[in-house]
């Protein structure tokens, strides 16, 4: 069996010669908090499926219960138009599956993801994705790729926080999101479809996310996002997909930026 996801290879592209000198015991730890064995034997067994039926089959791995209401707001997939799709991102994994398993689906794999490129890793997930790589040399690219998003004949589904929800004063919530999907959408005149999924991570990973945020320079929190996606096996999970909301919409009344937080809150009422 081929090792897709190999945390002795990562380290060594991301420290060189420095790995050797990282102790076994971390190495072990990260292994087994990455779920090395189990998620590299899935991707063994899921190596002939690509873009939406991969996306299915993680759905049947995970052993995901969707319940999906408002499913009659999602455009015709042959009306010839092109849409934005937004949600929440409560949990940082399958959220993302889930929600590609549906568009995937219900436009005939007519849809792309925003996503970080450590994704790209994984070959059945590669071909739906426009990876963004905003912290290396792939910054300067965003907005080309972004661009190039906009301007294929796809769908896009993006998550505008950026990162998965925290909790803050016993509510979990995602941070403000960014303009992108407001400016783009009107400048493509796509109109935006608003999606709320319902789920929360554990309380530890919670705390860890805080903690990170407030007083290390880098995201701790997302090494356990792996852990937290094989916490939450087996669940059901809540998914509304509110009315789409017509670009027009975004006028000059407000910035973008005030557009971006507008359609959050009205994620969370759905």
């Amino acid at each position: 069996m081929e090792k897709t996801i190999d945390i002795d290879k990562i380290l060594k592209g991301k420290l060189g010669t420095k790995a050797k000198f990282v102790p076994s015991c971390l190495v072990n730890w990260l292994k087994r908090i990455a779920h090395e064995d189990q998620v590299n034997a899935f991707l063994w067994e899921s190596r002939d499926k690509v873009g939406v039926d991969w996306l299915e089959e993680c759905v049947r791995y995970l052993d995901m219960t969707l319940e999906i209401e408002g499913k009659e707001n999602l455009p015709n997939p042959n009306d010839g138009r092109l849409y934005t799709f937004v949600s929440n991102h409560p949990l940082g994994g399958e959220d993302g599956v889930a929600l590609g398993a549906i568009i995937g689906r219900h436009y005939d794999g007519r849809f792309r993801y925003l996503v970080n490129d450590l994704l790209m890793n994984l070959p059945g997930l590669a071909p739906v994705c426009i990876p963004i790589n905003k912290t290396g040399n792939q910054s300067r690219n965003f907005p080309a790729m972004v661009e190039a998003g906009f301007q294929s004949d796809n769908h896009m589904l993006m998550f505008p926080a950026g990162l998965c929800s925290r909790k803050h004063k016993g509510q979990i919530r995602d941070i403000d999101w960014t303009k992108t999907f407001v400016s783009k959408s009107v400048q493509y005149q796509r109109d935006i479809v608003p999606i709320h999924f319902g789920g929360q991570n554990s309380n530890f990973f919670y705390r860890l996310a805080n903690f990170s945020d407030r007083f290390l320079p880098f995201n701790l929190a997302m090494l356990f996002l792996v852990d937290e996606m094989y916490k939450n096996v087996h669940k059901t999970f809540r998914i509304a997909i509110g009315k789409p909301i017509p670009w027009q919409t975004f006028d000059k009344s407000r910035k973008p930026v005030e557009w971006a937080q507008v359609v959050k809150e009205q994620v969370y009422t759905l």
